[in-house]
Formats: structure tokens, sequence, C-alpha cells
């Protein structure tokens, strides 16, 4: 195991330390846990946005709380859930009248943790709602889609949400477009290697040299084809594109938002090159793409490999994800 790390069971904890030094103007932690981690100032009268989840993703849960996006985010162990004392600590803090909104991936230790602090939170006279994500098509048939593991494209969720939110929007109005976001964005992901859980040492699943498994979630589950000879950028990028683009099904004369996304150790041009292809598929079919996004948003560990989300757009979709944001691992000036 090759990492940058001192005693594995502190990686999580010495990782936020990192993040609250390089980011004291922007997020903070309350209750003396580290692991429950807020923005430095909470909006009065604003609906507060939580979401939680395990280590191993960023930017994902954590690096999207800040101005514009979410308000707090209990932050779990390498692939593992946070306590449900930890999610509601958040949810108080976050907490300024207006109710609090659940943002989070379609797990079930997230979901079992997640449910047990809404219900402490009604306790406490904290209205909580909760929107799963739950965008990737390879783990379950159309029509279950409320099976399907949350990946990259819950993104979109927190960036929509969260501007709707800064706006002033009531909770039944953030929640609504929250669910409109989850119900049209689909993502699809490839692994081209395995990563590795520091406190388990080794590889999460084994890929050989020269292969790839298409499908594969942010945790190593399996992919819907098994392993396979690994492909050129333009094949992989077919692949991953033709289940999406059934499954709404997106239709000529959309306008999407694109996301393509590395999953830890891809470099920043290999994800151009899939976007150029991407690009080329949807203008073919007569879909407008409008705000492509290219970079780390969704990682696990050091994988490499890539996921592309496509998010289908209306007038309301659009113009909140113009809005800006500004969180440490996210920065949007108003587009």
């Amino acid at each position: 195991m090759r990492k940058l790390i001192n005693k594995p069971e502190n990686f999580v904890d010495e990782m936020l330390e990192g993040i609250y030094i390089a980011h004291p103007d922007k997020v903070k932690y309350v209750n003396d846990d580290l692991r429950c981690y807020v923005r430095a100032a909470i909006k009065p009268g604003k609906v507060g946005l939580a979401t939680g989840g395990g280590s191993g993703h960023l930017p994902l849960f954590l690096g999207y709380v800040g101005a514009g996006m979410l308000d707090g985010c209990s932050v779990g162990g390498v692939f593992q859930s946070p306590s449900a004392e930890q999610m509601l600590n958040v949810t108080k803090a976050i907490n300024s009248g207006a109710g609090v909104l659940y943002i989070y991936g379609n797990y079930t230790g997230d979901i079992m943790n997640f449910d047990m602090a809404a219900e402490m939170a009604d306790l406490e006279g904290i209205r909580v709602e909760t929107v799963i994500g739950w965008d990737d098509v390879a783990s379950a048939p159309k029509g279950r889609e409320d099976k399907r593991r949350g990946v990259a494209g819950i993104f979109y969720i927190y960036k929509i949400a969260g501007a709707a939110a800064e706006e002033g929007a009531d909770l039944d109005t953030v929640k609504r477009i929250a669910e409109k976001v989850r119900d049209n964005v689909r993502t699809m992901g490839v692994a081209l290697s395995p990563c590795v859980i520091p406190e388990i040492g080794k590889p999460t699943f084994e890929l050989d040299a020269g292969e790839m498994e298409i499908g594969m979630g942010i945790h190593g589950e399996p992919g819907v084809q098994g392993k396979a000879p690994l492909a050129t950028a333009d094949t992989v990028v077919d692949q991953l594109l033709q289940p999406i683009l059934a499954d709404r099904p997106f239709q000529r004369g959309d306008t999407v938002s694109i996301l393509v996304n590395g999953l830890g150790a891809t470099p920043k041009e290999e994800l151009y090159v899939l976007l150029r292809r991407a690009y080329q598929i949807l203008e073919a079919e007569g879909i407008s793409v409008e705000y492509p996004y290219v970079g780390e948003f969704a990682t696990s560990m050091e994988m490499a490999g890539a996921s592309i989300s496509l998010l289908r757009l209306d007038a309301e979709l659009k113009r909140l994800l113009s809005k800006p944001a500004d969180t440490p691992f996210f920065v949007q000036n108003q587009l």
C-alpha cells in the first residue's frame, strides 16, 4: 500500500484537520467533533441543506458545503456511514427556523442513520425532509430507479437545490426542485483500476492491466458487463452514453448539462477527450449541451476511471444551475 498517511485509523480525522486549517473562512466543526462539518456562517431564515456519507470520495460529500450549495455534512470513515448522532448534531447546527433537507446517496447504512436522525430532529421540533440520489443506471433496471446507487449526479442536486435555498425558497419548494433534478439526471461509470481503503490495506477488487469494467460503483460494486479488454476512449464513451440516453429517455431537442467526472487517478486531459466524444454523440442526437463540467466531483480514493452524467434542463433548472457557489472544493461565478 503506497499512501501518504500516518496511522490508517487516523486518516479521516487528520484529513479533516487539514481542511479546517485550509478553509477557516468557509467551514468549521461543531460539538467538538471533527466529523460534524458545517458552513462557517449559517444564513438566518434559510432552509438548511445537509448531506453525509463515507470518506474516500472527495469532493463528495463534504466538499460541497458552502455558499450557494450545502450547509452541513456528517462525515463517516472511508466507505462507512456516519452515525445518526453526528447527523443530528449537523442538523441542529444548520437549522435556522426554515427546516432542513437531507440529500444523500442511496446506500443502506446512510438511509438507516439519516432516518434515525430525522426522527430525533422531529422530537426537537425541527422539520426534516429527504431526497435520496439514485442516478447510477448500471445498478438497477429502468422502473426500479429507487434501487439505484447515488453517484456523481448528486452534485447537480446539491448545486441546484442549494441555489434555490440560497434565494430563500421554502422547504417544500427546495424539496420539489431537488426531486426534479434527481429524476432528470443519469450516470454511468467505468473503472480501470481498484482502490485501497487505508484500514484494510489491499485493493477492494482486482483488475488486470489492460482491463476495464463498465458500470462499476464507487465502492467497487460489480459492473453490468463484467471485466473486458480496455477499449479506446471513444468506444468507452459510446458504451457509457448509450444506456444513459435510453434510460431517461433523452430526446431530440432537449438541452442537457454534462458532467465528466474522474474517479481519483484519471488525468484531466483524458476527461476532456471523453467530453469531446460525448459532445459529438449528443450533437448527432439533436441534444444541446450547456454548462459542461469536467473534473473530479465524486471519486473513489485512487481508482482510475471516469463517469458521465447527463441532466436534462428546463428553464427553472437552467437558471438555478447558473447561480454562483463558493465552497472549499467547488467555486462557480454566475454563468
